[in-house]
């Protein structure tokens, strides 16, 4: 994580930009105290394609639906 002052942020703007852009996070210092932090935006969506493609290596959608097929579904009976 980068940690530069207000005054820095001010003169390098840009280039700060850059680097969250990059991936990386800035926290903003005034006094020697945090004041804020400039994160990259996360897309949500990426995240749960992510999350779905960690899971493809550990979990086989087999296990998931021969498990339902033992149990007989009755639920929507009374619709048909």
């Amino acid at each position: 994580m980068i940690h530069d002052s207000v005054s820095d942020l001010r003169q390098n703007l840009p280039a700060f930009l850059k680097r969250v852009q990059a991936c990386e996070q800035l926290q903003v210092t005034s006094r020697g105290q945090v004041i804020a932090r400039i994160a990259p935006e996360r897309d949500p969506a990426a995240g749960a394609r992510q999350w779905l493609l960690d899971l493809r290596d550990r979990v086989s959608l087999g296990e998931v639906v021969l498990g339902l097929a033992d149990h007989e579904w009755s639920g929507d009976a009374d619709i048909l």
